[in-house]
């Protein structure tokens, strides 16, 4: 619609500002939504162009390898975890049945049936106990060592020569007079 065509109809200059104002209402809301698609379009087209040439197909097979290598992962890493909490609990074990030197003494374990078994705990103190029935040399001897009492009166001061003092201090200690 044009001033000139609604002029030549004989609509006063006041009509023809009166209907383009109100033809304008209804045609720029229009307009805007129209510009507004042309630039999603070209937004869209630009995305096309730029994902020519991608196999979909390599970009499945690849987002799937790698989905199962991260599941690999998390196996591994569990499993290690796994190991790491039974070789705490050997360690301990070892050391808690006085062994000498816990490297020595771990040829001697069947480390695979021990980390399948059920009832790991059990089963380790069993088996470090049959080592220590056929290898005693591997771990410590139970020490039988005397505990005193009493207290000692210490060092006679009134003796003169050191060797005296000593052996009285000997005396004391082992409790002979």
């Amino acid at each position: 619609m044009k001033r000139e065509d609604l002029t030549a109809k004989g609509l006063t200059p006041e009509q023809v500002e009166f209907v383009m104002a109100e033809y304008g209402k209804e045609i720029n809301p229009l307009n805007a939504e129209i510009n507004g698609y042309k630039a999603q379009l070209v937004t869209a087209q630009t995305a096309l162009k730029a994902m020519e040439g991608v196999d979909v197909e390599a970009l499945k097979t690849q987002v799937s390898e790698l989905t199962q290598k991260l599941s690999g992962k998390d196996t591994e890493i569990q499993q290690i975890k796994a190991d790491s909490q039974f070789n705490e609990l050997l360690k301990d074990a070892i050391r808690g049945v006085g062994a000498r030197n816990e490297k020595a003494v771990m040829p001697f374990l069947d480390i695979d049936s021990l980390k399948k078994s059920s009832n790991q705990t059990q089963d380790i103190q069993a088996a470090l106990e049959a080592v220590k029935k056929d290898n005693d040399f591997l771990f410590q001897p139970a020490q039988n060592t005397p505990k005193f009492v009493s207290s000692t009166p210490g060092i006679n001061q009134n003796v003169e020569d050191k060797k005296t003092q000593a052996n009285e201090a000997l005396r004391s200690i082992l409790g002979r007079e």
